[in-house]
């Protein structure tokens, strides 16, 4: 598959880097086009994985962001396939989090605030027993079914972006769509509990599209064999009703979680 070369009409002109992330383990810029403020991506800057070593990931981003399309839920932000400094990669407008909100949390073993759920114990620096904790929500609730379609394999604490008004953003879906499970996210809080109406809806209407429009725009970033999967996992989640549990035979925590 050839990189399709996307352009949007909000953020149209020539790319320009105004800085460099460098907590990101791919290189990942800070750019402007026009008065925009986006996510720059090369793929020239991808590093691959074991398991993904494909050099495909800001692909995997496209595709997540068609996914979050279809199910209306805007959980990934408007990214695409577009060429900057460094040649073809992700772009992706730039979300500014309200950092007074911390929607994922370390508090001290048990003391789980109102209004979240508990994930797992751990030891801090200190070796003192601490609980990670996220909150319980419908906008992070529709966060974790999408994680769940896209079989994101790296849901960490900071890949959440919270704004004031309740909204959550998702940030870093290059590893999505394995053919193989590989679920590793912080938000358990759920597990084994029943999707509600609209969650399912949101899975129906996936599965559905990957025989339309859907599955065609994706079948430009994913794989067959990922295309495959992607319509079996959604079968599964329908099938199941409920929201997936850990398979503890593998890693299902990113690390670091945050």
């Amino acid at each position: 598959m050839e990189p399709v070369i996307e352009s949007t009409g909000a953020a149209d002109g020539a790319m320009e880097l105004v800085g460099r992330l460098t907590t990101a383990s791919n290189a990942t810029f800070l750019a402007t086009i026009g008065h925009a403020e986006v996510v720059y991506k090369p793929i020239a800057g991808e590093r691959p994985l074991w398991d993904f070593p494909d050099g495909r990931l800001a692909h995997r981003e496209v595709a997540s962001y068609l996914v979050s399309e279809a199910l209306g839920w805007s959980v990934v932000p408007e990214t695409w396939l577009g060429e900057g400094p460094h040649g073809v990669g992700m772009v992706q407008r730039w979300i500014s989090a309200d950092e007074s909100v911390e929607p994922v949390t370390i508090v001290p073993e048990g003391e789980i605030p109102d209004g979240f759920r508990h994930v797992f114990d751990g030891y801090d620096a200190l070796d003192q027993v601490v609980s990670l904790a996220h909150e319980d929500t419908p906008a992070l609730r529709r966060m974790a079914v999408f994680d769940a379609i896209t079989n994101n394999a790296d849901r960490k604490g900071g890949h959440v972006l919270p704004l004031a008004d309740g909204h959550r953003f998702g940030c870093d879906h290059g590893l999505t769509f394995h053919e193989e499970p590989k679920l590793r996210t912080i938000l358990w809080g759920w597990q084994g509990l029943g999707f509600s109406d609209e969650e399912l809806a949101g899975i129906r209407t996936v599965h559905a599209g990957l025989s339309g429009a859907l599955g065609r725009e994706l079948a430009a970033y994913l794989s067959g064999g990922d295309l495959e999967a992607l319509a079996l996992r959604c079968e599964a989640l329908l099938a199941e009703g409920v929201f997936p549990q850990p398979e503890y035979d593998r890693h299902v925590i990113p690390w670091p979680p945050f």
